[in-house]
């Protein structure tokens, strides 16, 4: 097709609506990323530019932390991310989304080798960047929606979800600021709401905050109201274990030794060790090899009371190849280990020497 009497260059909006599920490559700049973010009508292609944006900015950090140098934010991502957020005929849900940050396990996924260190430290940056250049923002639509969350009583339906989604989206960023105002906003949503998805939003929210006596106090009131909820209990150990504060380890061997959990129980092992293997990349990928010392015992202690259990705590040893040599090497050892332990189960040793074998 050839179009006539157009001003400029048009920029395109391609695959409108997820039209074709397909991996398309289009070579646009920033500046049109940060202009289809803020102006494109298509609510996919919206995010879309958005996260892919948001990759290019973190792959940028990535390799300044790499390379030593001061990690700088590209200003487009805040600059349209706040238009993002000022835009109030945007559905709420939307905003949350575009507000995502891709996470650190698919930021390693894309790596052709995964620098943990880096990632996070790039991811970081990025939130507190964020955070910092759109505080007002935030607190204001915070504000708007805690409000109507108090005013009226839970239901479940689309334009409620989509409100606590960006509430909840929104408190995760401003309790980066560690202003007081927000610590005391925190803990009035954990005590007071009407519903679990508030309500654990602010004890995740607190418990990866600096704040260790209100983290301790909400973990422990949290579990005492809820000790006979086994399912509720499954989302109060994996708080815990995918918080990326120092320490990951050492909590999760703690944890293990409560009450509520139990070796035995495969939705306390999810709970607990998959949320800590599978998501806490800074503190399972630790550079002694500590994380992979502790999933290995793990594994080989399973292997003889759930088979099927062991197997899938593997995957994220199985994944060694993606990492730096000094990683891989620590890895393919504990899953040599494994392998020699003796008396493997067949779900074990299938997923352990294919690992190693390929």
């Amino acid at each position: 097709f050839t179009f006539v009497d157009v001003a400029e260059k048009p920029l395109p909006s391609l695959l409108r609506g997820f039209s074709a599920p397909v991996r398309l490559s289009f070579p646009y700049d920033r500046d049109q990323l940060m202009f289809l973010m803020q102006h494109d009508s298509d609510g996919f292609n919206r995010w879309d530019a958005g996260q892919q944006l948001s990759v290019q900015v973190l792959q940028e950090l990535i390799a300044q932390h790499q390379q030593g140098q001061p990690l700088v934010m590209d200003q487009r991502l805040i600059t349209a991310l706040g238009t993002v957020l000022a835009d109030e005929q945007l559905d709420q849900a939307m905003v949350a989304e575009m507000l995502s940050l891709p996470g650190e396990a698919y930021l390693a996924e894309i790596s052709e080798v995964a620098d943990v260190d880096a990632i996070h430290a790039a991811r970081e940056f990025a939130r507190q960047q964020l955070a910092d250049g759109l505080f007002d923002s935030l607190l204001a639509r915070y504000k708007a929606n805690r409000e109507l969350s108090k005013a009226t009583p839970y239901v479940a339906e689309s334009a409620h979800f989509a409100r606590r989604a960006l509430q909840n989206i929104a408190l995760s960023y401003l309790m980066l600021s560690g202003k007081p105002e927000v610590l005391a906003a925190t803990i009035d949503q954990f005590d007071t709401s009407d519903n679990m998805t508030e309500r654990l939003t602010a004890l995740a929210v607190l418990v990866n905050s600096p704040f260790t006596e209100e983290r301790d106090k909400a973990l422990a009131v949290f579990a005492e109201n809820f000790k006979n909820n086994a399912l509720v209990m499954d989302q109060w150990f994996s708080v815990q274990a995918a918080s990326t504060q120092p320490g990951g380890l050492q909590r999760v061997q703690e944890l293990m030794k409560h009450p509520a959990f139990s070796i035995k129980n495969p939705n306390k092992v999810r709970a607990l060790i998959g949320a800590f293997a599978g998501q806490n990349l800074i503190n399972f990928h630790a550079a002694d090899g500590s994380g992979y010392r502790f999933l290995a015992d793990l594994v080989i202690e399973l292997n003889a009371l759930n088979p099927q259990i062991a197997s899938r705590q593997l995957a994220p040893l199985t994944r060694w190849r993606k990492y730096d040599s000094a990683r891989q090497a620590l890895m393919k050892a504990e899953l040599e280990r494994i392998l020699a332990s003796g008396k493997l189960s067949a779900d074990v040793y299938e997923v352990v020497s294919k690992s190693l074998a390929e």
